[in-house]
């Protein structure tokens, strides 16, 4: 069986140099354990900090377990409202993952989309979303969330502003991270279609549709794989800067752009665990997502081996 494995690994020249990379090994490991206790943190976070029955106002602050005015239920302390800090660290990661997987997966279907059909079509098409992509490149990415969120905002009834939060903010997201993966998929498809298996599907008479889909798409994923891993770390990012400034998730559903935010208001007063320890989740999460989007660019791409 191992010996099947190995041969397999070496066949397989992507998952030959995973093996042989031990930091691309160990960012999987981290980005692993950030998903599956974000995934899991029903049933493996001590405390429910969305249960206001459990949460004793009496325990808001108290320092980590090892710490001498520490108490042994709380691994790593309370925030100010008296919540586990360990359990609201593993729902706001799950909160954080979310979105930025719902984001970036929004992104990731617009932006290709628009993509091959700007590289396939041309003409007056491609033109427009190049000057649209243009145009938006131009801004940065937090300031096109902040702009398309405060528009949703005025939109919506005041009072669904909380349950259409997390879709909002999703859009919003993933408005500002689509040019990245058209741009990408524009110039993939304009490589690949004059190739001559697309030449022969087209003098085959096939569906244009059909041309994209089943023969180009397949053959540009490689570099939008990469793109896709490394927009991830930037939307998980920008959703904790927009809850950090107050506009993100609502704040009975704090994710660790929010538990941050209430920790800095506690920092110069001596309770500097509240904004330490989602802050390290959050920078060890990020560097694990883009220590593997190099790996892929680096094995996808021969030239920058």
């Amino acid at each position: 069986m191992f010996t099947a494995l190995r041969r397999y690994a070496i066949e397989n020249e992507l998952l030959y140099l995973f093996l042989h990379n031990r930091i691309a090994q160990l960012a999987a490991l981290v980005a692993l354990l950030c998903l599956g206790g974000a995934a899991l943190a029903p049933w493996i976070a001590p405390y429910d900090p969305y249960d206001i029955a459990s949460i004793d106002l009496l325990d808001s602050l108290l320092p980590p377990a090892w710490s001498e005015d520490g108490d042994t239920r709380f691994i790593i302390g309370t925030d100010d409202q008296g919540r586990d800090l360990f359990s609201a660290i593993l729902y706001g990661t799950r909160l954080s993952l979310l979105v930025g997987l719902l984001s970036i997966g929004f992104a990731s279907i617009l932006g290709i989309t628009v993509g091959v059909l700007a590289g396939y079509l041309g003409g007056r098409f491609d033109s427009i979303v190049m000057r649209i992509a243009d145009v938006q490149l131009s801004l940065p990415a937090i300031l096109t969330a902040l702009l398309i969120d405060g528009i949703a905002r005025g939109i919506l009834p005041r009072e669904s502003h909380d349950n259409l939060m997390i879709v909002v903010l999703t859009i919003a997201i993933g408005l500002s991270l689509w040019v990245n993966f058209a741009r990408t998929a524009r110039a993939s498809t304009f490589v690949e279609k004059s190739k001559e298996y697309v030449q022969a599907a087209i003098i085959m008479g096939m569906h244009p549709l059909r041309i994209m889909v089943v023969h180009i798409l397949p053959n540009i994923l490689g570099p939008l794989m990469v793109i896709l891993t490394i927009d991830l770390a930037v939307a998980i990012l920008l959703e904790a800067t927009l809850s950090f400034l107050g506009v993100g998730v609502p704040p009975n559903q704090p994710s660790l752009g929010t538990l941050i935010r209430i920790g800095t208001e506690y920092l110069f007063s001596g309770e500097w665990w509240v904004v330490l320890f989602p802050s390290l989740t959050l920078i060890i999460m990020i560097v694990a997502v883009n220590i593997l989007g190099d790996f892929l660019r680096d094995a996808l791409n021969p030239r920058l081996r």
